[in-house]
């Protein structure tokens, strides 16, 4: 059974930095896209950043333009999520997640499409 092991959450300040970082257990993996979700108790879960992995295509969501970059180790098998900039509604559980099969729509940071999970991490942004 595939893991994805999270790491690096944690109590921040506004204004603050975090990296997260998630590990796939597999590494010889041929994924299709992996990327980071969050979710604030009582609201759906959302797609915060993924990275395509034949091309190296990222999607962000609005909110965080500009302020987070997700990155990769040269194997593929660590994902990064670099958070400058922290504000109070980032607080979440963050989530890793891998999505192992090509979508012909070309979507690769839906919930739906994802099929494997981390155990979430809480990051919590608060002076």
């Amino acid at each position: 059974q595939l893991q994805l092991v999270e790491s690096g959450g944690g109590l921040v300040q506004p204004g603050g930095s975090l990296r997260l970082s998630c590990t796939v257990s597999d590494i010889t993996l041929n994924y299709y896209a992996i990327g980071w979700f969050r979710q604030v108790p009582g609201q759906e879960r959302e797609g915060v950043s993924c990275v395509r992995n034949n091309d190296g295509s990222t999607y962000y969501t609005d909110s965080v333009k500009g302020r987070f970059t997700i990155s990769r180790d040269n194997a593929k098998t660590t994902v990064y999520l670099q958070m400058n900039g922290l504000q109070p509604e980032d607080t979440a559980v963050y989530y890793c997640a891998v999505d192992v099969f090509t979508k012909v729509t070309g979507d690769y940071c839906s919930k739906y499409g994802m099929d494997y999970w981390g155990s979430g991490i809480q990051v919590t942004v608060s002076s």
